[in-house]
């Protein structure tokens, strides 16, 4: 494939991958994980697409310095933008999976709360039983 094509189709499926990826970071830092979730099919198949080309210009890199140098720095360029925005895009996922966990860890707790005994015991403390908290409640820890 010509250096300039190789290029052009590389700086192609980089920005449609930095794209894709800031609108997830976009609807993660809104809340909207739903919509967010349903770009992970089009950021994966985008990610894998640019991993390739990258690999082929990898292997490329002294034939197209030589016949595409202007292309290459670009590429370059924008491969650290890449960098930067998938940081930013683990942060934001990292940040909805805390925030997501520390809710179910709340809501367990309230519903533990509610199986309680309301009576005392012989110590005049209310007795807790850990195991009765939470029963019936599954969390999906797949973000």
């Amino acid at each position: 494939m010509p250096a300039l094509d190789l290029c052009s189709h590389a700086e192609t499926a980089l920005a449609a991958l930095v794209d894709v990826m800031n609108q997830e970071t976009t609807l993660l830092r809104a809340g909207h994980l739903r919509e967010a979730g349903k770009l992970t099919p089009d950021k994966a198949r985008l990610a894998q697409d640019y991993v390739t080309l990258a690999r082929t210009i990898q292997r490329q890199s002294a034939r197209l310095a030589a016949e595409a140098p202007e292309a290459l720095t670009r590429l370059r360029s924008g491969h650290e933008s890449l960098a930067t925005q998938m940081a930013e895009n683990l942060r934001v996922l990292a940040t909805a999976k805390t925030v997501t966990e520390d809710v179910l860890t709340d809501v367990a707790r309230m519903v533990g709360q509610q199986n309680r005994t309301r009576t005392y015991g012989t110590g005049g403390q209310v007795s807790a039983d850990p195991a009765a908290s939470a029963r019936g409640l599954a969390i999906n820890r797949a973000l």
